[in-house]
C-alpha cells in the first residue's frame, strides 16, 4: 500500500503540471495537447492514477477496491503538494485566478450534471490507459495517440476528471462544496470507468 500511495503521489504531482501548463496557456487545444503530459508519463512510469485504475475494478479482487481508494487518496496529496508549492512562485496569480475561473462554473454547475459529465470522462480516461497498455510495445505513434488524444477530448468536451479538479480545487481555494464536487465527480469516474470492462465481462464475454 505504501509503494501505491508513493506512486499515486506522483501521478498526482503530474496532473498538476499538466494542470498548470492548461491553466497557463492561452489556445485551449495547445494547452489540452500539452496536459495530456502528465497521463503519458504517468503510463509510460507505471505511476497509478485513480482514473486510470477504477475502471479495472470488474477485472479484479474486492480487495483491488482499497488500492484503488489508497490511489485517490494518493492523487489528492500530489496534486494538493503541486498546488501548496506553486504559490511560492511568480505564476501563481495568474495559475489561481484561472482556477477560480474554471472551479466556480464547475461549482455551480447540478450535481447531475457533474456526475453526467464524470462518467464520460471515466469512460476516456479507461480507453486511453487500456490504449497505452496496448500498445505500450510498439514503436510508432500509437501509444502516443492513445493515450493523449482521449485525454484532449475530455478537456475540450469539459468533462469532469476528479484528480485534475483536485489540482484546481486546491489552487482556487475553494470551500467545502468543491469537496462534496469532487466526490461527486469521483463517482461518476469510477462509474464511467468500469462501464466497458463491465459489459465486455458480463455481457459481451
Amino acid at each position: 500500500m505504501l509503494k501505491t500511495f508513493i506512486k499515486a503521489v506522483l501521478a498526482g504531482i503530474m496532473i498538476g503540471i499538466g494542470g498548470i501548463v492548461y491553466l497557463s496557456s492561452e489556445n485551449k487545444i495547445v494547452g489540452a495537447f500539452l496536459f495530456s503530459f502528465g497521463l503519458f508519463t504517468i503510463v509510460r512510469s507505471g505511476f497509478a492514477l485513480y482514473t486510470g485504475k477504477v475502471g479495472y475494478i470488474p477485472e479484479n479482487n474486492p480487495s483491488y477496491i482499497t488500492e484503488v481508494l489508497m490511489t485517490l487518496a494518493g492523487n489528492i496529496t500530489g496534486t494538493g503538494i503541486t498546488a501548496l508549492l506553486i504559490r511560492f512562485t511568480h505564476i501563481w496569480d495568474k495559475i489561481h485566478a484561472s482556477a477560480v475561473n474554471i472551479m466556480t462554473a464547475k461549482i455551480a454547475d447540478g450535481m447531475a450534471s457533474r456526475f453526467i459529465l464524470g462518467i464520460f470522462c471515466g469512460m476516456l480516461m479507461y480507453l486511453a490507459v487500456e490504449n497505452g497498455k496496448n500498445c505500450r510495445d510498439k514503436s510508432d505513434v500509437s501509444f502516443v495517440f492513445g493515450i493523449c488524444v482521449p485525454v484532449m477530448i475530455f478537456i475540450l468536451s469539459g468533462f469532469n476528471h476528479s484528480v485534475a479538479d483536485c489540482f484546481y480545487y486546491f489552487s482556487a481555494d475553494v470551500t467545502i462544496d468543491g469537496a462534496l464536487y469532487i466526490l461527486t465527480v469521483a463517482l461518476g469516474n469510477a462509474v464511467g470507468g468500469m462501464l466497458i470492462p463491465a459489459v465486455k465481462k458480463y455481457i459481451i464475454k
